[in-house]
């Protein structure tokens, strides 16, 4: 349980919070949002006491274990694996114990140390760890390499497996998402799901929001607001509270008109079904929760393209890499007039090397672009945003490159984005990732492109931002190829979607829903040939690979037969599966119970220290039997789905 009560935090000159009041509880997985710099990462702060309140007081049991993820990456002499079982604190203090009894001599201490080794669940550390990698992107050579050997973001992936290593009480997690791609995002989230304590998630991601929040805890005005549901229920709940104001409601208008202009041309030139029934199901899901960002800082569009010829960009077999290394070959792609891609693929599979070679950043090894005379391209890469000039400020840097335009007019488009008043001529050089990425794509829409190349867009950006980028990308009026893993955005923008995979790039036919499926049931696939005692914990569904072509009837027939077959096989399984139910059931109402007598303050008074005890143990000990259970309801489910998808 955490409570929260009456909490005052000032950083710097700024009030960040006044007598602000939160509480969650075991089981509640609650997103914090807000705006930039409202105290979302302030508030986790003074959870863990590495900042301290000013006022007010913040309670969490003595007993509980908090789970964070590291900054920076410590040294560690030894492998991947290592480092992230060295997570397990349990595990660690049961392994110094056994070795401590050892040298002893001590019997007694020595069969205490191996049954703290089975509380820790030891034989299944190695296994565990495994699976954490295996689901954030590493290969099995990768998890035998030595820390040191990483990169950054391969690090920042380590630090996050060693904080899901701890068996903690509460997780919290500011970003999870900056340097993971979409597989590695769809496994997580499957992850959380599971997570039996008390989940905080800092996030501008609002499809991981949406899939895993139970609440949302909102930051505005120096306070707290608690929200039950996901980030789709708070947007509700939020705009319904806010829609009636009138100036709200005329932005709301033109926004919601934005969208309509966008659905009804993709309506009119949508000719693949299953992503155009995923497409308008989002379009109206953004329509509907419009209000929420009524009152939202920023608000830009792109302008119609002063030019914008029929046949873009041509390639002909195509062949990119880097030095002697080919990432892609027999790339032959057609991007005409209006046309608006999304491109799937895993990290370094080649996506961002595609748009590099179309935006002439990257010469072809082999193959040819044949771009359009008049084609004017507004590319968006992360790098851009290290080479803005540290000693310029937002006006400096868009007078230089649009001279023409005057002063009061740039100052009017850079309010758009945010930089209001003296944050117009602030230096850049201290500005945080956001606000380096909305003053490159602030000088992108000035530049009225009819082709724009977007790699990552929505890193760093808050959801206020991807919210406003989402409306402008709408009633933009001329082609766009998109790389993110935001998924709201590839739902909302995009008209069809390119798969990049085995060096080779393809049309993807099926929508995001059927992609994400795909990615699980692969990662399940590569992780249990290589370790085969790690099936335990296989993704819940997936399908078996992209869409496939057309079958025989006589093809579907025999499908239809073997699927019975193994059906019938498989019946045993499926009656252990509804008996696990039930017992997850029965044992999940007992956890329920307990975590609620765990909730009352009473429970902490010193004459309750016994009954205290006593139900933190059955609490433990009914955890670990549901994990159990839950492992093998896992094992058998991924059989049965097997037989499901053989029908």
């Amino acid at each position: 349980m955490i409570t929260v009560s009456n909490v005052s935090l000032r950083r710097a000159d700024k009030l960040l919070f006044k007598d602000a009041n939160f509480s969650a509880y075991s089981g509640h997985r609650v997103g914090l949002t807000g705006a930039n710099g409202c105290g979302k990462s302030s508030f986790m702060s003074m959870l863990t006491h590495d900042i301290n309140a000013d006022l007010g007081d913040i309670t969490i049991p003595p007993s509980f274990i908090i789970a964070t993820v590291a900054q920076h990456v410590e040294r560690h002499q030894g492998t991947a694996i290592d480092f992230v079982m060295a997570g397990d604190r349990a595990l660690m203090a049961a392994k110094n114990s056994l070795q401590e009894a050892e040298q002893s001599g001590d019997n007694e201490a020595l069969a205490a140390a191996y049954e703290q080794l089975e509380n820790a669940d030891a034989y299944t550390a190695e296994s565990r760890s495994g699976q954490l990698l295996a689901g954030l992107g590493f290969t099995s050579d990768q998890q035998q390499t030595a820390v040191n050997a990483f990169s950054g973001g391969w690090r920042m992936r380590l630090n996050l497996a060693r904080a899901l290593m701890i068996q903690s009480d509460i997780l919290l997690l500011d970003e999870p998402t900056n340097h993971l791609d979409l597989d590695a995002i769809i496994w997580l989230e499957s992850w959380l799901k599971r997570y039996n304590g008390c989940l905080m998630i800092i996030s501008h991601d609002r499809d991981f929001l949406d899939s895993i929040c139970t609440h949302i805890a909102h930051i505005e005005q120096q306070t707290i607001s608690h929200y039950n549901g996901n980030y789709s229920e708070f947007e509700k709940q939020r705009a319904a509270r806010l829609a009636n104001q009138t100036a709200a409601f005329i932005k709301q208008q033109k926004n919601i008109a934005h969208m309509q202009k966008f659905i009804d041309r993709f309506g009119a030139k949508a000719t693949k079904a299953k992503q155009a029934q995923s497409r308008v199901k989002a379009l109206a899901k953004l329509t509907s929760i419009a209000p929420a960002h009524i009152d939202s800082p920023f608000s830009f569009e792109f302008q119609a393209p002063s030019k914008d010829p029929k046949q873009l960009i041509q390639t002909d077999n195509l062949q990119l890499g880097y030095q002697d290394a080919t990432i892609l070959s027999k790339v032959n792609i057609n991007i005409e007039q209006g046309a608006r891609i999304g491109l799937l693929g895993a990290n370094g599979t080649g996506k961002s090397t595609l748009i590099k070679a179309i935006a002439g950043e990257l010469d072809a090894q082999q193959g040819s672009i044949d771009r359009a005379k008049e084609i004017n391209i507004g590319y968006f890469a992360q790098y851009q945003l290290d080479q803005l000039r540290p000693d310029d400020t937002p006006l400096s840097h868009l007078s230089r490159a649009y001279s023409s335009r005057s002063e009061a007019e740039l100052r009017r488009f850079l309010g758009g984005f945010g930089f209001i008043g003296n944050q117009a001529i602030s230096s850049i050089e201290p500005m945080s990732g956001g606000e380096k990425a909305r003053l490159v794509l602030a000088t992108l829409v000035l530049k009225k492109p009819n082709l724009l190349l977007l790699d990552e867009p929505t890193n760093h950006l808050d959801l206020e931002m991807r919210y406003a980028l989402n409306v402008a990308l709408q009633s933009y009026q001329g082609s766009l190829l998109v790389i993110s893993h935001d998924r709201h955005l590839l739902e909302t923008v995009t008209d069809e979607l390119w798969l990049v995979t085995d060096g080779q790039l393809t049309h993807y036919d099926g929508d995001l829903e059927q992609y994400a499926k795909w990615l699980l049931n692969n990662r399940v696939k590569d992780f249990t040939d290589s370790n085969s005692s790690a099936n335990t914990q296989a993704a819940e569904i997936g399908s078996t690979g992209p869409i496939k072509s057309s079958e025989t009837l006589i093809d579907k027939k025999n499908r239809k037969r073997e699927a019975a077959e193994l059906r019938a096989k498989l019946k045993p399984l499926t009656q252990r599966c509804q008996q696990i139910e039930a017992q997850l059931s029965q044992h999940e109402e007992t956890l329920n119970s307990i975590e609620n007598e765990l909730a009352l303050p009473s429970i902490y008074d010193d004459n309750n220290k016994q009954r205290l005890a006593a139900a933190i143990q059955q609490q433990g000990q009914l955890k670990l039997t549901v994990t159990q259970l839950e492992s093998e309801w896992l094992e058998i489910n991924e059989q049965l789905e097997i037989a499901h998808h053989k029908e």
